[in-house]
């Protein structure tokens, strides 16, 4: 169910373009003067026949450019139909650019009804008026007389930055109210796409047009297919080979799960649970994939770790302790080579650290301990309370396991984490002991200025599980 401020604004912004293809249908007409006017063999002296037909001509190649959508590794779609649309506006102006950006950018999926009917009305509403607005931009620089090429380029180009700047902003307040990420958030984050799609596309639209308006030059237009075609398969390029990534990290962290037959899917749960976290505490999409890779590599270490230690169900000696506590730095080491993972390398060597100074490998403390690290802490410790484990083979409860959180929250773990893990999925339906009194991260001063309690990875003193995993 929609939220009702998401109706609103859908509601809102359908009438907005409603009125906008009005006033444009006026102040820029379909007629003999509008230069969409496709002249073809019979239809001569037909004006508003061969407008219609060149106006269907645009719909047809925008309907065409949107038929294969490619889903990003953020869940948005992109199609290359951005091209024609900016095309089609800088030829026929701002009421044919809104009709064939309205018309031409229908996907299967909508006729098929996978997508609510809200949500078509918003995606065609919100691509209305960009249109009206890059060809408002176009008419305003380019003027009334033939200019040259430059100028009617530059035109083009500032038109297509006023229709990829609204339609991120339109898109944006949508997803902010269905989601309750910030508009902001998700402007930043969708910028990179947008610089991306407007060098590629905004000149090829440019080139489209041009190419339409020489006399008898509108099939040369179909050339251009390739190139659209060839930038919508770089796009899936891209995709696969992330997902190829993905699936390869996972493969590598699963390998390393199976070592032991308590830790089975470990790693894939910590990554989903420390997504969610970030997803909660609103960080950007590069620290979502540092989250997500850094969930399912943050144990790779422990491929270093003799299985008479991994295995071993009885308490670890100090020996063995120091052994087993060296797989973060060890996990590091290994991943260290692999440039696309430099983001994770603090995730993976940080995770076991406590937010009072007493983890390990470093003995960090408070906000020394990097941000990700500590939200993959807290969903590490989760994930593991709540798991069967040799030392204790009675896994705890969510409520349990929540509890502890909060109990070591200003301890252990960084409250604000345990705030943001309480508002997720994970923490459905379960009853919140309620937020401590937040602790400062003093640590117990050893000889050398840092903390004397030692670092472990097995149930700390006073709790049944608050640093597993």
């Amino acid at each position: 169910m929609a939220p009702r401020s998401l109706k609103l604004f859908i509601a809102l912004l359908v009438a907005g373009s409603a009125v906008a293809l009005v006033a444009t249908s006026f102040a820029f007409p379909l007629n003999s003067s509008n230069p969409i006017a496709l002249e073809l063999d019979g239809l001569q002296g037909s004006t508003i026949i061969e407008s219609s037909v060149g106006v269907l001509f645009w719909i047809l190649a925008t309907l065409l450019a949107s038929a294969l959508p490619v889903q990003m590794p953020g869940g948005f779609l992109v199609t290359v139909s951005i091209a024609p649309v900016i095309a089609a506006t800088s030829i026929g102006g701002p009421f044919v650019g809104a009709l064939v950006a309205m018309i031409g950018t229908t996907e299967l999926r909508e006729i098929r009804g996978r997508v609510v009917w809200y949500g078509s009305l918003a995606n065609h509403a919100g691509l209305v008026l960009p249109a009206v607005a890059c060809g408002l931009l176009i008419e305003a620089i380019r003027g009334a007389p033939p200019s040259a090429l430059g100028v009617d380029f530059a035109a083009t180009l500032i038109g297509a930055i006023g229709y990829f700047s609204l339609n991120l902003l339109i898109v944006s307040i949508v997803v902010s109210l269905r989601t309750g990420t910030s508009v902001k958030q998700l402007v930043v984050e969708d910028s990179k796409g947008f610089a991306t799609s407007l060098l590629a596309l905004a000149p090829l639209g440019w080139l489209m047009a041009r190419m339409y308006a020489q006399s008898g030059g509108w099939w040369t237009t179909l050339l251009f297919a390739l190139p659209l075609y060839t930038t919508r398969v770089a796009y899936h390029r891209f995709v696969e080979m992330r997902d190829m990534f993905t699936q390869t990290i996972g493969a590598l962290a699963e390998a390393v799960d199976k070592r032991d037959p308590f830790t089975s899917k470990h790693s894939q749960n910590v990554r989903m649970i420390s997504v969610d976290i970030g997803r909660e505490m609103r960080v950007g999409a590069s620290d979502l994939e540092a989250l997500e890779w850094g969930g399912l590599l943050h144990d790779v270490g422990k491929i270093g770790v003799p299985d008479n230690i991994l295995l071993k169900q009885e308490r670890l000696t100090r020996e063995e302790r120091i052994v087993m506590n060296a797989h973060p730095v060890l996990g590091a080491e290994i991943i260290a080579p692999v440039a696309k993972l430099a983001p994770e390398l603090p995730i993976i060597r940080h995770h076991h650290e406590w937010y009072n100074g007493s983890g390990y490998p470093d003995r960090l403390m408070g906000d020394e301990i990097p941000k990700l690290a500590r939200v993959l802490h807290v969903a590490d410790a989760f994930e593991a309370m709540t798991a069967a484990r040799p030392y204790r083979m009675n896994p705890l409860t969510n409520e349990q396991a929540l509890g502890e959180l909060r109990k070591f929250a200003g301890i252990q773990f960084d409250p604000e984490v345990v705030d943001a893990f309480v508002r997720t999925r994970w923490a459905n339906e379960v009853r919140d002991p309620g937020r401590p009194q937040p602790a400062r991260p003093i640590p117990l001063l050893g000889q050398h200025g840092r903390s004397s309690q030692p670092a472990f990875d097995g149930p700390a003193p006073g709790s049944p599980a608050a640093d597993l995993g």
